[in-house]
C-alpha cells in the first residue's frame, strides 16, 4: 500500500467517524420525544432509530437516487481539486464541535458543522473562489429556515389534532398516541438516515476523487459507489444505536414536558419538513427541525410551557454552529498546509 493509498483510508475512516458523531449526537432527534412521552423505552427507541437511519440512508441513494451527497461534495471545488489532508482538517474541525456540544448536551447540528467546516477550509486553503457560493447560499437558507417551518406546522398540526380529538377521554388518547408515535419516531429515523448519512457520502466521494479512483467528469459530481452507501449508512446506524443520552435528556425532558400528542405531532411535521428537503437535494439539520418542531408543539398549551432559557441556549449552538466549526475547520487547515 502506497502512502497515497494509506492517506485516502485514513481520510475515509475519519469520515466515517464523522458519521458515527453524526449519529450519536443526533439520536435525540427520533427518540427524545417518544422516550419522555414515555411511549417506548430508551434501548428500545434507540434500537429502533439505528435500524430505521440505516434503512433511510440506503433507500435514499439507491431507490430514490437523492441527491444530498452531490451537493455536500460539490462545495468546495478549486481548480486542481481538494487534497485529501484538507478534507481530513474540514472532517475534524466538524468532529470536534460535534464532540463539544454532545459533552455540554447541546443539541447542536451535525449539517452545520460539517458545511461550516467545508466553508472555513476551503476559503482557506484555495481561496473564496473556491467555494461554490451558488450552491453555499441555498444550503445555509435550508439549514436557517427549516427548524422555523417545522415550528410552524407543528403547532398548527398539533391544533388541527386537539381539535380533532378534543372529545376524547385523556387516558385513552394518550395510549393511542403512545402507539402512533412509535410510527413518528421510526419516520423521523428513515428521514434522519436518507438526509444526514447523505453528507459522508458525499465528503468520502470528494475524497475518491481527490484520490483519482473517481472521475468529476464535467459539470456533474459523481454519486456514491454502492461501498460508499452502505459504509455510511453503516456508520450512523452504529452511531445512533451508541445513543447520545445528554442530548436526550436536553431534547426530551427539559425543553418542554411534553404529552403523547404532542409528541406525534412534533416528530411527523419535523420528518415531512426533513422528507421535502432531502427530495430538493437540501442538507438541513435534524437537530434543529425537531426542537423547532418540539417547540411549535408544546407553544400550543401555552407559550410558558416551553423552557425558554433552554430553548435561548439551543438556538445560540444554532448560531454559533458554521462560524465555530469555519474557524476550527480553518485552524486545522493552516496546520495541514504547515505540516
Amino acid at each position: 500500500m502506497t502512502s497515497a493509498d494509506l492517506l485516502l483510508v485514513v481520510t475515509v475512516v475519519i469520515a466515517l467517524g464523522f458519521d458515527f458523531t453524526n449519529g450519536f449526537h443526533d439520536t435525540a432527534n427520533a427518540v427524545a420525544t417518544s422516550i419522555s412521552t414515555r411511549a417506548l423505552g430508551p434501548r428500545t427507541a434507540v434500537a429502533m432509530s439505528a435500524a430505521f437511519n440505516l434503512l433511510g440512508a440506503l433507500i435514499a441513494i439507491e431507490v430514490l437516487h437523492t441527491d444530498v451527497a452531490n451537493t455536500i461534495g460539490g462545495l468546495v471545488s478549486p481548480k486542481h481539486g481538494v487534497s485529501l489532508g484538507m478534507i481530513i482538517a474540514a472532517l475534524v474541525g466538524a468532529i470536534i464541535w460535534n464532540l463539544v456540544t454532545w459533552r455540554l448536551g447541546l443539541p447542536s447540528s451535525s449539517s452545520h458543522a460539517l458545511i461550516g467546516a467545508l466553508i472555513g477550509m476551503g476559503v482557506v486553503a484555495y481561496g473564496i473562489e473556491a467555494v461554490k457560493w451558488g450552491s453555499v447560499v441555498p444550503v445555509v437558507i435550508a439549514l436557517l429556515v427549516s427548524p422555523l417551518v417545522g415550528l410552524v406546522l407543528a403547532y398548527l398540526f398539533t391544533i388541527l389534532t386537539l381539535d380533532i380529538f378534543w372529545k376524547a377521554q385523556p387516558s385513552p388518547m394518550n395510549r393511542r398516541f403512545r402507539l402512533a408515535q412509535i410510527a413518528s419516531g421510526a419516520f423521523v429515523s428513515f428521514s434522519h438516515g436518507a438526509n444526514d448519512a447523505q453528507k459522508t457520502m458525499g465528503v468520502i466521494t470528494l475524497a475518491l476523487v481527490s484520490a483519482g479512483v473517481l472521475s468529476a467528469g464535467g459539470k456533474t459530481f459523481p454519486s456514491p459507489p454502492l461501498w460508499v452507501v452502505l459504509l455510511a449508512a453503516t456508520a450512523i446506524g452504529f452511531g445512533t444505536y451508541a445513543g447520545g443520552w445528554r442530548i436526550i435528556r436536553t431534547l426530551g425532558m427539559k425543553v418542554i414536558r411534553l404529552e403523547p400528542v404532542d409528541g406525534f405531532c412534533a416528530q411527523t411535521m419535523a420528518a415531512v419538513v426533513i422528507q421535502g428537503a432531502t427530495q430538493l437535494a437540501l442538507p438541513v439539520s435534524t437537530t434543529h427541525v425537531v426542537s423547532g418542531a418540539v417547540m411549535g408543539a408544546g407553544a400550543t398549551r401555552r407559550l410558558g410551557a416551553v423552557r425558554w432559557g433552554v430553548a435561548r441556549n439551543i438556538l445560540v449552538a444554532w448560531a454559533l454552529t458554521i462560524p465555530a466549526t469555519a474557524l476550527m475547520a480553518a485552524a486545522c487547515a493552516l496546520l495541514v498546509g504547515a505540516l
